[in-house]
């Protein structure tokens, strides 16, 4: 399974706001064995939602989109999703059902914000919010309140599935472009991929289909590089 994220908010692209829902949401289809190809920021704005959902729901499994949901101005990306299939925005009775029996909300609280979804899409219930997320076929859309969102998406992690993948890690105190030969010899060695992090030290991390690999992996490299302390 092969996913792309979009992130949707001004300020994300300005610097006011950190991205933690993409690196959350990546750390997580991971775990699942999904491969994440693409992370995407786009501003609040109707087109280019639609422009990089359409895009990317053509390419990939799964399309999560997070942010610009709820009542205010600025909150379009339900617009922007119904735009990228051809479809409405259209009060969702079910959401607007579970929101006033079990959200404690009376109907006169509501706005369109929260109740509004793409015509046909399923609607996900906020247990810690207002404003539902939906699924529209392979697209999922979440707030982008990181309670909120992580919330949200356990409720449907199951619906996220691959191969899953086994990692082990190796610090070396070496400079990263001294590994190289090694780097190379442990793939040639193993069926492993291999990623070298350069930081206080050189983070390598070895990924395999099997756990026993992995660590076989590591346990070579580890006799050949200076470890770190």
């Amino acid at each position: 399974m092969k996913a792309a994220i979009v992130t949707v908010g001004d300020e994300l692209l300005t610097g006011d706001t950190a991205d933690s829902n993409a690196t959350w949401l990546a750390g997580r289809l991971d775990e699942r064995g999904v491969a994440v190809e693409r992370i995407t920021t786009v501003p609040d704005r109707v087109a280019d939602i639609a422009r990089v959902v359409n895009e990317f729901r053509a390419e990939y499994d799964a399309v999560i989109v997070t942010g610009g949901i709820g009542p205010t101005h600025d909150d379009v990306t339900m617009e922007g999703v119904a735009a990228a299939f051809g479809r409405r925005l259209t009060r969702n009775e079910e959401a607007l059902d579970w929101l006033l029996e079990h959200g404690g909300y009376a109907a006169g609280d509501l706005t369109d914000g929260t109740t509004k979804l793409p015509e046909g899409a399923r609607p996900l219930n906020n247990e810690v919010g207002v404003a539902p997320g939906c699924v529209l076929e392979s697209v999922y859309v979440f707030p982008g309140v990181p309670a909120e969102m992580e919330a949200m998406f356990e409720g449907v992690a199951s619906e996220f599935s691959g191969r899953v993948t086994y990692t082990a890690t190796v610090e070396a105190a070496e400079p990263e472009s001294t590994l190289i030969d090694r780097l190379a010899a442990v793939r040639e060695e193993f069926e492993v991929s291999v990623g070298s992090y350069p930081g206080e030290h050189v983070r390598v991390k070895l990924t395999a289909g099997d756990e026993g690999e992995a660590e076989r992996a590591a346990a070579w490299l580890r006799e050949r590089v200076e470890p770190a302390e």
